[in-house]
């Protein structure tokens, strides 16, 4: 399952030229000294936003639990639910705000 979610956390990154893809073991993204996504070792898609967008996220998108990684409630993070994996435009667009959303922090 990793590896078919690696590949769809590749493909919906490179529909932009805003940012890349890092990690070689943890995928993630960060701009700004801020990590803004991840895919856990669980093969979850976890994806930063800010606490109103987060709270709306959850309840239109019946978003399970906290996303963790490592044992760890990453602050910030909404998880992708299943349901929204055959949709990449609509996570590309969420991940874009999570960069905007990064962009608009002080820089680390």
């Amino acid at each position: 399952m990793l590896e078919e979610r690696l590949k769809l956390y590749d493909q919906i990154v490179a529909g932009t030229k805003r940012f890349e893809r890092k990690g070689k073991t943890i995928p993630y993204t960060s701009a700004n000294g801020y990590m803004f996504s991840l895919l856990n070792k669980d093969s979850e898609l976890g994806i930063r936003l800010p606490k109103e967008k987060a709270e709306k996220f959850r309840e239109k998108h019946n978003s399970p639990g906290p996303f963790k990684s490592h044992g760890a409630v990453m602050r910030d993070y909404v998880k992708i639910p299943d349901a929204l994996l055959d949709q990449p435009e609509l996570i590309l667009k969420y991940l874009e705000d999570s960069y905007d959303y990064v962009m608009s922090l002080p820089p680390k």
